[in-house]
């Protein structure tokens, strides 16, 4: 069962890497190179070009800048901003914070696991969700919340959250 599950993250990650030109880190590695505190800005750029930072654009970025390939990882795993992952089309943001929580955050991330039919931090096979749990989006006054791209839907049940999925992707299939 493991190996069947790493050999198809390889397997996805290979398929994410063959659409990468890492050309396109030319420009932002020629803005940042050697400038002081430039780290932060690079893998920001590179996300923003990508949607991640695919594995290849580290390698591209260290040769290029001589910035270390581990300080480079450490920087990009511990601040939540960065994805090493492709995303969904529409990034879907549970809120967990305590307002939503006591309001049953928990059934609304249940139903919409079951709608998306993906669990947390997984992307949808069709590329259209990624679902995350966060800390707080700041909204409590409308607990239950989620956020799908700049949109807040607030005092959800998890038939309403559901109902918004169905809704956006009845959109993207016209």
């Amino acid at each position: 069962m493991r190996v069947s599950r790493i050999k198809k993250q390889f397997k996805e990650k290979e398929e994410a890497e063959l659409n990468v030109d890492l050309d396109l880190l030319n420009p932002i590695i020629q803005k940042y190179k050697n400038k002081k505190g430039n780290l932060i800005p690079i893998l920001q750029q590179t996300q923003s070009v990508f949607g991640y930072i695919p594995a290849d654009a580290f390698s591209k970025i260290s040769l290029e800048t001589g910035l270390n390939l581990s300080d480079m990882y450490g920087v990009a795993t511990f601040y939540s901003q960065f994805r090493l992952k492709p995303v969904g089309k529409h990034i879907v943001k549970i809120c967990h914070g305590t307002a939503c929580h006591v309001q049953n955050a928990t059934a609304i991330s249940t139903a919409l696991e079951e709608t998306l039919k993906i669990n947390d931090g997984e992307t949808t096979k069709d590329g259209l969700f990624t679902l995350e749990s966060v800390a707080c989006l700041g909204c409590c006054s409308l607990a239950p919340v989620l956020m799908i791209g700049d949109e807040t839907y607030g005092k959800l049940t998890p038939k309403s959250a559901s109902k918004i999925i169905k809704d956006i992707r009845r959109k993207e299939n016209n």
